[in-house]
């Protein structure tokens, strides 16, 4: 079994396009909720997300920066496993309209109809820290 790249391992997540972002809540508890990687599909270790400003994700992250991320490919050939991939990181927020541009996609104004003008829009932007992934019985760890 030879170790995953960083390269390796953002060629087979360039396929996947949702994952889990999880954030503690206030509460101590875990929430999590299915978000797009908007087609950020050479993945360096960040990864950026669009939300509402009121958000309790938001909210979340303004509280506990320390965030996790999931991604679960499809089903290999002949019926195989999936790639399997967990990431820990640090988020910041961005309100900065000049960087939503730069991570913006057409896909995005079905959820934020005046796309980067969108009233309360904010992006969450994840620094990895820690990767580890299984690809059927490969598995490993990448630290960023």
């Amino acid at each position: 079994m030879a170790e995953m790249t960083l390269e390796d391992l953002s060629k087979k997540m360039g396929k996947i396009d949702f994952g889990m972002l999880s954030t503690r809540t206030d509460g101590g508890a875990i929430a999590s909720r299915p978000m797009s990687n908007n087609g950020e599909v050479e993945y360096r270790g960040d990864s950026y997300f669009f939300s509402y400003d009121s958000a309790r994700t938001i909210a979340d992250i303004e509280a506990e920066p320390r965030v996790g991320l999931t991604f679960t490919g499809a089903a290999g050939l002949l019926g195989g496993p999936p790639l399997f991939v967990a990431v820990e990181g640090d988020a910041d927020l961005v309100r900065d309209k000049a960087q939503f541009a730069e991570h913006w996609t057409k896909d995005l104004d079905r959820w934020f109809e005046q796309g980067i003008d969108t009233p309360g829009v904010v992006m969450i932007h994840v620094r990895a820290q820690r990767l580890h992934y299984w690809n059927g019985s490969d598995e490993g760890e990448i630290a960023l």
